[in-house]
């Protein structure tokens, strides 16, 4: 099922809240991870930096699909 856009009345794709992807994974020197996270549609993200160790754990606790392999 699509719904209309309430701008210009053009209809949205169906989204499917439960993927959850990560891309742009980088890690850097002083142990962090900085990453785009993305839930149901991958073309729409935020940045988001943890420390590796806590990166590893969202990956598994969110079942991500990782985009950058």
């Amino acid at each position: 099922m699509t719904s209309p856009c309430a701008t210009t009345g053009d209809a949205l794709p169906d989204v499917d809240v439960t993927r959850k992807f990560v891309s742009r994974v980088e890690r850097h020197d002083d142990g962090l991870v900085s990453f785009e996270f993305a839930i149901g549609w991958p073309e729409l993200s935020v940045d988001l930096l943890l420390p590796e160790p806590a990166f590893m754990a969202f990956c598994d606790r969110h079942q991500v699909t990782r985009l950058d392999n």
